[in-house]
């Protein structure tokens, strides 16, 4: 099974490309075996699915979907540039930013959503080092942004 038949088993699904850059720099950047992966917000089909703060206007449920929604944009800029998503041999690293409120501690959790479908997709493949962390905006308003490394066979 593939790695995106494993995605879409979950219920998710990222056929559609990624979207192009409209920016000063890349999606995701390919040197050697390595990709590096952008910063990436909850977009679904272009469009911000949440704006805000956790621990305001944000639930943590609502932050866990928008940080697996950003997981996926990761996926989506991966696959822009192997054309594959099983051409993934590990996935290394990922950072989780949280828009969060002074009082929020709960970034880990947030996180935890993404690192739980990575393991789940990907096995030891998705086996991942990890950082969460806390900011007081994040740009466009989205309450979660997330980037990653991924090695490449």
């Amino acid at each position: 099974m593939t790695y995106e038949e494993k995605l879409e088993r979950a219920g998710y699904m990222i056929h559609e490309p990624a979207a192009a850059a409209a920016r000063p720099f890349e999606s995701a950047v390919r040197t050697g075996d390595l990709i590096f992966v952008s910063g990436h917000a909850a977009r679904d089909a272009g469009e911000l699915k949440y704006t805000g703060i956790v621990g305001d206007n944000i639930t943590m449920d609502q932050a866990q979907d928008a940080a697996i929604l950003c997981l996926l944009n990761c996926l989506k800029a991966v696959k822009s540039v192997t054309g594959s998503l099983d051409a993934i041999k590990q996935i290394v690293n990922i950072k989780g930013y949280v828009a969060s409120t002074p009082e929020f501690i709960g970034q880990p959790q947030v996180m935890n959503a993404v690192s739980q479908l990575v393991n789940d997709v990907f096995g030891n493949a998705g086996k991942h080092s990890r950082v969460a962390l806390g900011a007081s905006s994040l740009p466009g308003g989205t309450p979660v942004e997330v980037e990653m490394i991924v090695q490449v066979k």
